[in-house]
């Protein structure tokens, strides 16, 4: 049976970026929600699933910390090859639905582009949120951007749990705040429109 990770490293290895199906070659929006949050530009970012994504080299270049992970180290090694070692980075090449490191900082913001929407056991679902509560300090927040319930039900041949505004933030808890959420069509390297739902939120602080 095919690991997670040996089933992500062999997409990465054997694909170029502009040939992965979620390649995004603008990350504008994500930065747009990014960018409606009130922080300097010393802040610590966790990306779940960093990939091989431009993302990285946006949020680099603003000056912020950065928490990569990923389930493939193929991805990380090709994002390595890419950008270099950074001071300003922490590596991790973790499955983001089993517990976290106590050792890591906490974040500022979560930013996860097409992670959770993998995950479909309960277990791992409910695992995925416990690391990315504990992993945001009070008054930090997370973005989740997702299939949304009229996206395609499976990406890079695995099938999907589609996710509406109400399921995340429900998933979330009474201790974040949704602050805007958005529906968005991403047209991918191959012309096919695939739904998001994008959602902000915000840890209470109080």
């Amino acid at each position: 049976m095919t690991t997670p990770n040996q089933h992500w490293n062999k997409i990465f290895s054997s694909k170029t970026d502009p040939d992965l199906g979620w390649y995004e070659g603008d990350a504008s929006q994500t930065l747009k929600f990014l960018d409606l949050i009130p922080l300097g530009e010393a802040v610590t970012i966790f990306l779940p699933g960093a990939g091989t994504s431009v993302l990285v080299d946006e949020l680099l270049a603003r000056g912020h910390k950065l928490i990569l992970n990923d389930i493939s180290d193929e991805a990380l090694n090709k994002l390595k090859s890419r950008i270099g070692m950074n001071d300003r980075i922490i590596w991790l090449h973790h499955d983001i639905s089993k517990p976290l490191s106590d050792d890591l900082p906490q974040a500022d913001i979560w930013i996860d582009r097409a992670v959770l929407h993998f995950l479909l056991e309960e277990t791992a679902i409910q695992g995925y949120f416990a690391n990315l509560h504990s992993a945001i300090h009070k008054g930090g927040y997370a973005l989740l951007a997702e299939f949304s319930t009229s996206g395609a039900p499976k990406c890079a041949g695995l099938e999907l749990h589609l996710y509406s505004v109400e399921e995340m933030a429900e998933r979330m808890g009474v201790e974040f705040k949704l602050v805007t959420h958005e529906n968005f069509t991403f047209i991918n390297p191959f012309g096919d429109p695939r739904p998001y739902i994008y959602a902000l939120f915000r840890k209470y602080d109080g």
